[in-house]
């Protein structure tokens, strides 16, 4: 693998492992993530006025988003638990048949919370898309992805524009 970084993931074998991180030392840590989703402009305003059967889609989305933050590692194998200190989901439309997702998730330990917002943002969305289908199985949900991250070793990232 020379000139190759090696993926901290995978064992010279190249099973896939854990990463070590009982030496690291806890630190400030926060990542934001966006998901988005379109679908017919009836459909949001089928939401904006209250009318899907299942509930209030905004609260119902931003609860399961903090939910799936708080499951990450359950979900994907090879994640850390972490003592996430706080989880923020907004939900909010975009134009006449959209629907952007923000989740931001902190907390002090030894590795990084990207995934949580990650996760909170992609199940946020699923449960959009699960409370509307009945009235628009065409959402497509779009666009997740990581905008920023800060704290330990790699240090800052944000997405370009």
């Amino acid at each position: 693998m020379a000139g190759k970084k090696a993926l901290s993931h995978i064992d010279r074998k190249g099973r896939a492992k854990m990463v070590d991180v009982s030496a690291k030392e806890p630190s400030y840590r926060k990542a934001l993530a966006r998901a988005r989703l379109k679908m017919k402009p009836a459909t949001l305003s089928l939401i904006r006025d209250g009318e899907i059967a299942k509930g209030n889609v905004f609260e119902t989305a931003r609860l399961a988003g903090i939910m799936a933050a708080k499951q990450t590692p359950r979900l994907i194998p090879l994640c850390h638990p972490i003592a996430i200190t706080s989880v923020d989901i907004d939900v909010s439309p975009t134009g006449r048949a959209g629907i952007e997702i923000f989740a931001r998730v902190a907390a002090r330990d030894v590795t990084g919370v990207e995934m949580e917002a990650l996760t909170a943002a992609s199940v946020a969305a699923l449960t959009i898309y699960d409370m509307c289908k009945s009235a628009d199985r065409g959402m497509e949900i779009r666009d997740i992805v990581l905008l920023e991250k800060s704290g330990g070793k790699s240090g800052t990232y944000k997405r370009g524009k």
